[in-house]
């Protein structure tokens, strides 16, 4: 072994470089002759060139040392040589793409690299090109299924997120102390957890009925999943079927609520934790047991339920001046009225919206607001949430799915309400 370490001592590191630009342009080159075999149209390039490529590049930047001028003019004399084997392709083939050109001047540019000991970036670079390469079909028919919605849906999401959040100031403003920052946080947090649901609805809609979609849809808006079943349920004689679905989608509130006071508010978490999970856990399991009861007509298919994009880009900005507002509300009125009034404000809360106001209490709980009256703030909201989204199942659904899911969820709302003294 000292004998191994000895020799390869004595082999310069430009030895080394060589072989590995030698090695990671071949890939490449191996690669794309495998398809110019496999296609049988002109492609640039094979397993010679694309290594003299690489080589090119490294002796380049060797020669060049720092000055980065001679690698640049380097680089620009390969692009015309892509340009012309670019343009005879589109002489010679009806379908030209660009992936060869562009493959040999990444070649040069890892030669480049190798010299400069970038070795990780040149190996994962070459990984990363043999996977788009090789994965040609399949990126295709993927790009080919998802809609253009779902594009612009997945910008709005990187907006929130990588554009507006980091620009945000993460300082105490004003008498009652907002935090921007912390504010647009909860809101990423929300729109996040809400838009997770709705990517594993679009991805299972076609292979999941009315039950999975309860679940899914409880996970960012039990209300708005509960009137649609409602509805629905008008129209399809299936009572156990979605009165269970509506009570397991309010189960999966509970544990949606869990999550997002895991990491917006320790304290809170800690006290609420383990009622939540009760809820939500024994609420999702009797939906799910009451949905197997048989139904009068059990032969009427379940037709499946559509997502709804929940990135509304205005309902957003909405949440976020509805949370900013509330937070400055909570602090009112429990200084002017005490935890009564909370409780009060509570529970008009739990008819309009429980996700900005249970957030705004995670950001006082301990603080501003006593832990103990701001748990039980959180489990009377959800108690008149779950009581209204009862409401919404009588007025929306036929008589027998209507009045099952009026009872279940009242019964849920109490339920709720019982743990605020315990």
């Amino acid at each position: 072994m000292d004998q191994v370490r000895a020799l390869l001592s004595q082999v310069p590191p430009e030895a080394f470089q060589v072989l590995l630009v030698l090695g990671l342009s071949f890939l490449l080159g191996l690669e794309r002759g495998g398809r110019k075999a496999r296609t049988g149209h002109y492609m640039f390039g094979g397993v010679r060139t694309f290594p003299l490529i690489g080589l090119l590049g490294y002796g380049t930047a060797l020669v060049s040392g720092t000055e980065l001028l001679l690698v640049a003019l380097g680089l620009g004399a390969v692009t015309a040589f892509m340009v012309v084997s670019y343009r005879h392709k589109l002489e010679t083939a009806e379908d030209a793409g660009v992936t060869t050109e562009i493959s040999g001047l990444l070649t040069y540019v890892l030669g480049a690299l190798v010299h400069y000991t970038h070795y990780w970036i040149a190996t994962t670079i070459v990984v990363l090109a043999l996977l788009l390469l090789e994965l040609k079909s399949g990126l295709e028919n993927l790009s080919d299924r998802i809609p253009a919605e779902e594009v612009e849906t997945f910008t709005k999401f990187l907006l929130l997120t990588a554009v507006i959040l980091p620009a945000v100031p993460n300082q105490d403003l004003g008498p009652f102390r907002l935090n921007p920052f912390k504010a647009w946080l909860v809101v990423v947090a929300v729109s996040g957890v809400s838009y997770g649901a709705y990517v594993l609805q679009r991805v299972t809609h076609k292979r999941g009925g009315i039950v999975l979609a309860a679940l899914l849809g409880g996970a960012y808006s039990s209300t708005v999943i509960t009137v649609v079943l409602a509805r629905r349920a008008k129209h399809e004689d299936r009572p156990h079927l979605f009165s269970g679905s509506i009570l397991a989608a309010s189960g999966m509130m509970f544990l949606r609520l869990v999550l997002l006071l895991a990491i917006f508010s320790q304290p809170l978490y800690g006290a609420l934790a383990l009622k939540l999970l009760i809820l939500g856990l024994a609420a999702t399991a009797a939906g799910l047991w009451w949905t197997h009861r048989p139904d009068p007509n059990p032969s009427v298919p379940e037709r499946q339920y559509q997502a709804k994009n929940p990135l509304e880009l205005r309902s957003t900005f909405a949440f976020a001046g509805i949370f900013i507002a509330l937070l400055v509300v909570t602090t009112l009125v429990l200084r002017h009225f005490g935890s009564l009034g909370m409780y009060a404000l509570a529970v008009l809360m739990g008819a309009v919206n429980v996700d900005p106001f249970i957030m705004g209490l995670a950001q006082t709980a301990g603080s501003s607001t006593p832990l103990a009256t701001a748990a039980a703030a959180v489990l009377i909201t959800t108690a008149a949430n779950n009581v209204l989204k009862g409401v919404y199942a009588f007025i929306f659904a036929d008589r027998q799915t209507g009045v099952q899911g009026l009872v279940a969820l009242v019964l849920l709302g109490l339920a709720g309400l019982s743990l605020v003294w315990l």
